[in-house]
């Protein structure tokens, strides 16, 4: 039931991240690397993505052990080069652009979600050793994470501290040679174990002694499952332990873990950038993230999306209302499955829009365009934040598509919304990325970042409705930069998602054009021409009702006292 979404893919590369600008070369190469993705994607991950959900990992004392056939899928994965798409040259990666290999990651994700995580998160310890690692760490750690023969993971949330970073507890003393003896607990860490893998990297935000408290005092650990021989290979265990595996809603075949470090005081781990510089690296790891958890929304939509299709093209149910007909028909005929699946595809269609171009952007940021790298800054909270409502959106649409069949288990399709329901949560909360947008991107250049986009959307739009969101997102911005922080903060998620919405529809608008003067497979053309039409005259005027919202004032939400809630 799992169709690579590979000619879609293809076009928004060629025609929103304009692929051929950025690397010519890699450009040329796109279809295959995509079309093998695909292949692989459909052959291997595919077929494990209903029995991760069944059955999943489990603990052991041992450590976690994955569900039969996974460590044999992984294996393949690292064989086949999968993972060195966009990893540094000079480590063993392919060093191909980022939005090519984000690309090939919404194929792994599509076909088995809970086991793309395994990847997402060694991208992200990728980039943070990239960025802050010493020239021996990189040396030591990036070949080996670069293949994805060793994965890695972030360690940043306590018990007690949750999305409060600045209170954890962990702690790092010193014992000499550059080392450092780490000694915490962290909880909800993705792939915190499993068996696929000789080695995992952790990356351990932890507190040195007589550190200043709050996040400032924090600095970035490189903590290794096994320490390394000399030579390089996995050696003696770091004391890195498995207290649980959390019982989940969904992603059941990614471990969400527990784990303890150093119980017997011997687990050793490094810096990773000067201490108290924690945030800072951790920042680079999280970002990256940020962007992949907004790709994880596009690949639950994918997929919901062809199953609600399949099904609706399969079950027969009603003669079309209005027709001389009284033979039933497959529901698709009908005008409201019709109008469900066509919003899916559209939702679809615009989040990997958005989540790509901004890909594309930090290709161009890492080339050295400035401006580029100040978009992608102002567009990673939207990225995350309404890729994210979106895969939710589409995932729920498609239950409602399966009709009662959707709420039964074995359809798949409630696996999809079981599966997105994380995505807004994890990676900074959407009302954290929502503040993040008004409290920093916003006022970024006093706001010259953001104006310049909204520039740029102005002068290519044609649709009147996109033209007046455009102009509404404006007027909301102005407001909010000189807005009391209560009140921004009120009217941060309404306007997260009105501009969210203003930068899709930009970037479907340019597709429907695209697509009306393309040659090619007209069945594609024509469903992309449909699904941007769709997306401007139906979806757009949605997000303008939202500007009452946008320009309200905080003191509503305190016009009552925190217990009267309960009443």
């Amino acid at each position: 039931m799992f169709t690579p979404a590979t000619a879609e893919q293809r076009f928004v590369l060629d025609h929103l991240v304009r692929l051929g600008e950025i690397a010519p070369d890699a450009a040329e190469m796109a279809e295959a690397v995509l079309e093998g993705a695909g292949q692989f994607a459909a052959g291997e991950w595919a077929p494990l993505e209903r029995l991760g959900d069944t059955d999943g990992p489990k603990w052991t004392e041992d450590g976690v052990k994955m569900p039969a056939g996974f460590a044999e899928a992984y294996r393949a994965y690292v064989e086949g080069g999968w993972g060195t798409i966009g990893s540094p040259a000079e480590f063993g990666g392919q060093g191909l652009p980022v939005s090519l290999s984000a690309a090939v990651l919404e194929t792994l994700g599509s076909a088995n979600m809970g086991f793309a995580l395994a990847p997402i998160l060694t991208v992200g310890a990728i980039e943070a050793l990239t960025h802050h690692g010493t020239p021996e760490q990189q040396a030591l750690y990036l070949p080996k994470l670069a293949t994805g023969e060793w994965t890695g993971t972030m360690n940043l949330t306590e018990p007690q501290a949750g999305s409060d970073v600045g209170a954890l507890k962990t702690r790092a003393e010193p014992v000499g040679d550059g080392k450092w003896k780490i000694k915490g607990t962290k909880i909800f860490i993705s792939f915190g174990d499993h068996d696929m893998a000789d080695n995992i990297v952790h990356l351990v935000l932890a507190r040195t002694p007589d550190a200043p408290a709050g996040t400032k005092g924090i600095s970035l650990f490189l903590v290794p499952k096994y320490r390394l021989n000399t030579d390089g290979t996995p050696g003696t265990f770091n004391d890195v332990r498995v207290v649980s595996i959390e019982h989940k809603m969904g992603l059941h075949a990614s471990p969400t873990c527990v784990l303890s470090f150093g119980d017997h005081d011997d687990c050793i781990g490094e810096l990773v950038g000067p201490e108290m510089g924690g945030i800072r690296a951790m920042f680079t790891m999280m970002n990256n993230a940020r962007l992949n958890v907004g790709l994880q929304g596009v690949q639950v939509a994918e997929r919901a999306t062809q199953r609600a299709v399949a099904y609706a093209r399969e079950r027969i149910q009603s003669p079309r209302a209005g027709s001389a007909s009284r033979e039933s028909v497959a529901i698709v005929e009908h005008p409201d499955v019709r109008r469900m699946l066509l919003r899916m595809k559209a939702q679809t269609q615009a989040a990997r829009a958005l989540v790509y171009y901004a890909f594309g952007q930090l290709d161009r940021a890492r080339a050295g365009d400035a401006a580029a790298e100040k978009r992608v800054e102002l567009l990673t909270p939207l990225a995350k934040a309404h890729g994210t409502d979106l895969g939710n959106e589409v995932a729920s649409l498609g239950i409602q598509v399966h009709g009662g069949m959707g709420y039964i288990e074995e359809t798949g399709a409630a696996q999809h919304f079981r599966d997105a329901r994380i995505t807004p949560i994890y990676e900074g909360t959407n009302g954290i990325q929502a503040a993040d947008l008004v409290g920093r991107k916003l006022s970024m250049d006093n706001g010259a970042t953001l104006i310049a986009l909204l520039a740029e959307m102005r002068g290519d739009a044609e649709n009147a409705e996109l033209l007046q969101l455009i102009e509404a997102c404006e007027e909301v911005a102005r407001n909010l930069l000189v807005s009391e922080t209560d009140d921004r903060l009120a009217a941060s998620y309404p306007f997260l998602t009105m501009l969210s919405v203003a930068v899709c529809g930009w970037l479907m608008e340019e597709q429907g054009r695209v697509a009306a003067r393309s040659e090619g497979d007209p069945r594609f053309l024509g469903m992309k021409a449909a699904a941007a039409r769709f997306y401007v005259e139906q979806i757009v005027p949605e997000a303008l009702g939202l500007r009452a919202a946008a320009m309200a004032r905080a003191d509503v939400l305190y016009a009552i006292d925190a217990e009267d809630f309960a009443v």
